[in-house]
């Protein structure tokens, strides 16, 4: 049964993991038997992370890029390929988020969003992906939505849109790649407790709000997601693709 989950040979890239949830799957995926490559574009952050990781024994390395820069995204794919660093796995991890009113929202800011949580998955998958197709190894790809890609919330319309975009997308690059051994699929968290969210976790009504509307009645911890990504990353989800897995405490099962 271990096989099924074991990473051991496989190398993984985790955009924006240098800390949060990036570096929480980046680390799961490690303990598997993954070689971890974290990404950031704070190079003495970044040092630091893979640092944390190496010196619990783990394969570890560091490539400091802007997701929202193509040029910059194929520059560094380029970096892996003369170090013989070849992608099998690919978690789209990096985001933003800005709340305000629609009717006060920046164009800019709503495209600052939309180029960070959606418009960068495409372009890190794409220069993943063919890659994968050229060594015809198959691969996986895991974009991280949200809870609002299925369901919206007040003030957070341009990351809904990108979640929501995340969604579809999972799908589109299901059924381009699927034919290569590409496993495209997502990952929905819930309310999780981490750095993003902490003005939401100190605001005692949004907080009492999460507990009370979700069966679970408690906020997710970071460590609930690296299961849903090991399995996604691993040979016993082969055959599952395009769909999305919402790890939210069974919030989305009661609206």
């Amino acid at each position: 049964m271990t096989t099924l989950f074991d990473l051991t040979g496989k190398t993984a890239l985790v955009t924006g993991s240098a800390r949060g949830l990036g570096f929480s799957y980046a680390e799961g995926l490690a303990a598997a038997g993954a070689q971890v490559v974290l990404n950031d574009i704070r190079d003495t952050l970044l040092e630091e992370s893979v640092a944390k990781l190496t010196a619990k024994g783990y394969r570890a390395h560091g490539v400091a890029f802007d997701v929202t820069d193509e040029n910059a995204i194929e520059a560094a794919f380029a970096s892996l390929d003369e170090q013989n660093i070849a992608v099998d796995i690919l978690i789209n991890n990096a985001g933003i988020q800005y709340r305000k009113p629609m009717v006060e929202l920046e164009l800019a800011n709503w495209q600052k969003v939309i180029d960070t949580n959606l418009t960068s998955a495409f372009l890190v998958s794409r220069a993943a992906a063919k890659r994968m197709i050229a060594r015809n190894t198959g691969g996986k790809i895991i974009n991280i939505g949200s809870l609002t890609s299925q369901a919206a919330r007040p003030t957070v319309a341009p990351y809904t849109a990108a979640k929501g975009g995340i969604k579809m997308l999972t799908c589109s690059m299901a059924a381009e790649w699927a034919q290569f051994n590409i496993q495209t699929n997502a990952i929905g968290p819930g309310y999780i407790l981490t750095d993003m969210n902490t003005a939401l976790i100190e605001d005692k009504q949004f907080d009492s709000w999460v507990k009370n509307s979700n069966p679970s009645q408690r906020w997710g911890h970071p460590d609930e997601l690296i299961g849903t990504a090991v399995f996604l990353s691993s040979k016993a989800s082969n055959y599952i693709n395009g769909q999305i897995i919402y790890v939210d405490g069974g919030w989305l099962a009661v609206l």
